[in-house]
């Protein structure tokens, strides 16, 4: 009989992002404590996010307001890189990034995980940016992603 097998990946829905990018820059535009200070946010990539403002405060909140929306899309906060605001003239300017896939001290601390605490028959292979997860028995299998999932 073959192994049973299952992948652990981390990977954002764009089509959410991109939603809650939307909603974001239209409550910039349309909110009282924004105007007159030419704050918007805006695509810089495939996986990059701009915020600019005239005031530092006011970038700040406009990231907050971007991470309101990704809160309420059901998308995790730890996908979200943001920089401090930078100076650039006479606006502010907040760079984010969306993280896709694990890093590979991430994976490694997966892999120990599973190999410490899992069901002994389970094998953890690093493959790139995502983890094959493999055993005869599914039983195992469900145990580990119980254990996935119970952890950070």
């Amino acid at each position: 009989m073959a192994d049973s097998s299952f992948d652990v990946v981390s990977k954002v829905d764009r089509q959410e992002v991109d939603n809650a990018l939307n909603q974001a820059a239209k409550e910039l535009s349309q909110r009282y404590d924004f105007r007159g200070t030419n704050t918007g946010i805006e695509w810089s990539g495939e996986e990059n996010i701009v915020i600019t403002s005239d005031a530092e405060e006011r970038a700040q909140a406009g990231l907050e307001v971007f991470k309101e929306k990704l809160i309420k899309r059901s998308i995790s906060l730890k996908v979200l890189d943001a920089d401090e605001p930078q100076s650039s003239g006479k606006s502010y300017k907040i760079s984010a990034r969306i993280k896709q896939g694990i890093e590979s001290d991430v994976a490694k601390k997966i892999a120990k995980l599973i190999r410490d605490e899992g069901p002994k028959g389970v094998k953890a292979q690093i493959q790139g940016e995502e983890i094959r997860v493999s055993s005869k028995k599914r039983d195992d299998l469900q145990e580990c992603i119980a254990l996935l999932k119970g952890a950070d």
